[in-house]
């Protein structure tokens, strides 16, 4: 289990006066309010940076950090990632996980039957679907319904599936 969350990545600048616009990652853009502190990572390594404000345009966050008053300091930004320790979140209720938790976990059908590897994880609205590819690289769309994800074991790794009719 990684030590750090990737809340969003930085993909644009926003006017003249330092900001960035976010791709968020989570499902409550909020959070970044929350925060006073984030890290950045660029090349593998991570700086902390004081949120100073957020606002929000359609889809995307946007934030102020202190001390990046300009585009050009604000443009050394693009295409990092924010992320946080996932402590500051607490302990999830049972059976809530975070996705960069299930990604990679490989995947069996109650018989031991291997699937392949969660590589990815997306919500419909009623439900997420669990994107399971096999090593020749075929995919599987899994609901993340009960009747379909039985155990999710993240000690061991793996997420036994019941392939219910029609999957």
């Amino acid at each position: 289990m990684n030590k750090y969350l990737e809340l969003g990545q930085i993909v644009n600048v926003k006017g003249l006066k330092g900001e960035v616009k976010v791709n968020s990652f989570t499902d409550d853009n909020t959070k970044f309010e929350r925060m006073p502190k984030v890290f950045i990572k660029q090349k593998g390594n991570l700086k902390e940076y004081e949120i100073e404000k957020v606002g929000y345009n359609k889809n995307q966050v946007i934030i102020k950090f202190k001390n990046i008053d300009t585009i050009e300091e604000a443009e050394k930004l693009r295409n990092s990632y924010i992320v946080v320790d996932r402590d500051i979140f607490g302990d999830l209720p049972e059976g809530v996980y975070y996705i960069a938790d299930l990604i990679g976990l490989d995947v069996f059908t109650e018989s031991n039957e291997y699937l392949g590897k969660v590589d990815d994880i997306f919500s419909t609205g009623s439900n997420d679907v669990y994107v399971v590819k096999d090593e020749l690289g075929k995919q599987k769309l899994l609901p993340g319904i009960d009747e379909v994800i039985k155990i999710i074991d993240i000690e061991n790794g793996k997420i036994i599936v019941n392939l219910i009719e029609g999957l």
